[in-house]
């Protein structure tokens, strides 16, 4: 649907502006203070988001991890030679295609994404906590919509 045939919701024109930026600070600053208290190497987003997909997906090829994370194949294959040197990625030829490649995450690469999460979950909890009972509330009461707008973003991407 183009933006021009959606219908206006009731509300603030700004909301949903506002929301995007407001979603957008929350990870930038959640990425910022994990990124100091993470073990070396630092990782950028773009490497954490490749990690991620190869430990959801392992065998994954370069090319179909390009079109999943919608960037570059050069630049997909830069962060897989970054990630291997790293001791996070093992990048291998796939069996029934000799000319691909088959990307496979390292037991380093599952436990750096668990303790990621797991900093993760621990900074957003100290920082909910700091919140009245009123604001956890709506936080809470926020997420199955937020969901929805994930899913809702995730399908059109996927719209050829």
């Amino acid at each position: 649907m183009e933006p021009e045939n959606i219908p206006e919701e009731p509300g603030k024109p700004e909301e949903p502006e506002e929301l995007a930026d407001a979603l957008v600070a929350v990870q930038r600053l959640i990425r910022r203070r994990l990124r100091h208290e993470m073990p070396d190497p630092p990782l950028r987003g773009a490497e954490v988001e490749l990690l991620r997909l190869v430990v959801a997906r392992p065998g994954i090829g370069v090319s179909r991890a390009a079109r999943e994370l919608r960037l570059a194949g050069n630049s997909v294959s830069t962060l897989v030679n970054q990630l291997a040197r790293a001791g996070y990625l093992v990048r291998e030829t796939n069996p029934a295609d000799r000319r691909a490649a088959r990307l496979l995450p390292t037991p380093a690469a599952g436990t750096r994404l668990a303790e990621w999460r797991a900093r993760r979950a621990a900074l957003v909890r100290r920082q909910v906590a700091r919140l009245d009972a009123a604001d956890r509330q709506a936080l809470y009461a926020a997420l199955p919509a937020l969901r929805k707008l994930a899913d809702t973003l995730h399908e059109e991407a996927e719209e050829p």
